[in-house]
């Protein structure tokens, strides 16, 4: 019984860290966009923004 549990407990730690590897690289992907879309509009304002 208690081999069973430290493998449950192994197993869910081990998703925990997945999880949390998943979310810091889709972070980093996420700011990584909004830099290049930031970075752009800095550089041709008149085509991202344009005026109608």
């Amino acid at each position: 019984m208690k081999l069973v549990l430290i493998v449950l407990a192994c197993a869910s730690l081990q998703a925990c860290t997945v999880l949390a590897v998943a979310d810091a690289a889709a972070s980093t992907v996420v700011y990584g966009v909004k830099t290049t879309v930031n970075v752009l509009d800095a550089v041709t304002p008149d085509l991202i923004n344009k005026k109608k």
